[in-house]
């Protein structure tokens, strides 16, 4: 499964960067045709490969109602607000869910990464 999606950064309500994991927000066409959940991806940034996790939804726990995808990329430094970033969805590895309280969101995003940075080696 490999499903690839390109768009440009845009503003988010920062919560990722809050809770530890900084995120790259692409808005998504209506007629994308990807199930919401969580994904081992790889994104380019001009030009430049980076391993990723990628959310693709409704982000319920924090009354998210537009579907978007907000990617973590891992190792990169800097500012992608404005860029067209590649975002290439390998793998599904969970079903988007509604939690509990932020902290209970902040310990399955941890637990996602390890399991997301498993299957990209």
């Amino acid at each position: 499964m490999m499903l690839v999606v390109e768009g440009e950064v845009i503003g988010g309500n920062r919560l990722g960067r809050k809770l530890g994991f900084p995120t790259a927000n692409i808005a998504l066409r209506d007629d994308l045709n990807v199930e919401n959940g969580v994904y081992v991806s790889k994104v380019f940034v001009e030009g430049v490969e980076y391993g990723a996790m990628t959310n693709v939804g409704i982000r319920p726990s924090v009354d998210g109602s537009k579907r978007l995808l907000e990617t973590h990329l891992f190792g990169f430094e800097g500012l992608l607000y404005g860029l067209i970033l590649r975002v290439e969805l390998l793998e599904k590895i969970r079903d988007e869910k509604r939690f509990s309280s932020v902290e209970e969101l902040k310990e399955q995003i941890a637990k996602d990464r390890e399991i997301v940075k498993s299957r990209l080696k």
